[in-house]
């Protein structure tokens, strides 16, 4: 018997798996996302300023970003099937601490357990659904990553109706969604074991003859990081500012901002669904050039407008701009496919760390200058797209 009818399965598009990475994500991200949505509940109850709720961003994903390319680095020479259940027990800890959280102190502790437990699992999870992928590596990345959006924008609905209504105790609650998680990854941990490690192993075999000229590496790299400053500051103007600009410019109610605030994330799900099938069919530079600065007519627009124009406009963008990074992590892998897991670890931390960054900033500015001024400034930043005109071509 020979290998040849093994083949075709080696590069099948394993869907069970995807979607299992999927849902793993969108567990994640609920747990994550309670952490922005709850600010003004945090922000009443411990009398924070503007510039300590970005220092909690900047710490919950700073922690993250500093992590993610470590584990994808060492995952790729060592893989360790059950990894993304243990970060799901790391987030889980996090949020009972951060549903007793008494002081500010206690606050940053409990964020960096949970941005401990992200960044354990994305890497992993980033890695195992390209390994599923087969053919279609942008398709597996935009489910994987909708997976996280959708949890994304559940999680102000979660804070409206749940932790707003019930106290910053009900956090605690969602560690039932850790525990949920834990059992589900670790049978995506058992897939790995029986069949994702040949993949791999084959995968690298065929890579070490695809190898991208070290320049056009650095090149590809230099420009995307760029690019996702654009794209990550913007974004993270929204997932921690956005519910204190329109209770400031329209007098909404928290729920109501964090309602809206949905909407927003539910555009960024949809987007994200988008960018990777888009992405195989008629390449990734398109997809990052057109969502990133295809949006700046609508965010110079965004500051200017009526309650309900602004929401609509800022889910197109939102939209559009989150089609842009299943793109983006498909096409750094594709500059580098011996090292899928640390690619996109260092994506991810770099989204985490440049969000974490921003998040600060913007709260210093919004300290200063008001939350009002924060979205006429940031309405430039899609101006940046204009470097993806200079993205080497990664394909093979």
């Amino acid at each position: 018997m020979t290998a040849q009818p093994h083949t075709p399965s080696a590069e099948s598009t394993v869907v069970p798996v995807i979607l299992g990475v999927a849902m793993g994500h969108f567990l994640n991200d609920v747990m994550q996302s309670l952490i922005p949505a709850a600010y003004p509940l945090l922000k009443e109850n411990l009398a924070l300023s503007f510039t300590q709720i970005g220092l909690i961003t900047f710490v919950f994903q700073g922690t993250a970003s500093i992590l993610q390319p470590l584990v994808g680095l060492y995952t790729d020479r060592r893989p360790l099937p059950f990894a993304m259940a243990a970060g799901m027990a790391s987030t889980g800890t996090g949020l009972i601490l951060l549903a007793h959280a008494a002081s500010f102190a206690m606050v940053l502790l409990s964020v960096a357990f949970i941005g401990l437990g992200s960044a354990i699992f994305h890497p992993e999870a980033s890695r195992i659904a390209r390994l599923a992928a087969g053919m279609r590596p942008g398709f597996a990345q935009s489910v994987f990553q909708v997976g996280g959006n959708a949890g994304s924008a559940l999680g102000p609905l979660a804070a409206a109706f749940i932790v707003l209504e019930r106290g910053q105790v009900s956090i605690e609650w969602f560690a039932a969604v850790a525990l949920a998680a834990m059992l589900l990854l670790y049978a995506i941990g058992r897939w790995y074991q029986n069949t994702g490690a040949t993949r791999a192993a084959n995968r690298k075999a065929r890579a070490a003859s695809t190898a991208t000229a070290p320049h056009v590496v650095r090149r590809g790299m230099a420009i995307l990081i760029l690019l996702m400053v654009s794209k990550f500051v913007y974004s993270v103007s929204f997932s921690s500012y956005y519910t204190f600009y329109l209770i400031e410019q329209f007098r909404l109610t928290k729920a109501e901002a964090n309602l809206c605030l949905f909407i927003f994330l539910a555009a960024v799900a949809a987007g994200t669904v988008i960018g990777g099938p888009i992405g195989d069919r008629i390449g990734r530079r398109r997809v990052i050039l057109w969502s990133i600065l295809g949006i700046l007519p609508l965010t110079l627009a965004l500051p200017w407008l009526p309650l309900a124009a602004n929401v609509v406009v800022a889910g197109l963008a939102g939209m559009m701009l989150a089609s842009a990074f299943p793109a983006m992590v498909v096409y750094a892998q594709d500059l580098m496919p011996r090292h899928t897991g640390m690619v996109a670890g260092l994506l991810f931390g770099l989204a985490f760390g440049i969000a974490a960054f921003g998040a600060a900033l913007l709260g210093v500015l919004a300290d200063q200058w008001g939350i009002v001024a924060v979205y006429k400034i940031c309405a430039f930043l899609p101006a940046l797209g204009l470097a993806a005109f200079f993205l080497p071509d990664a394909r093979h």
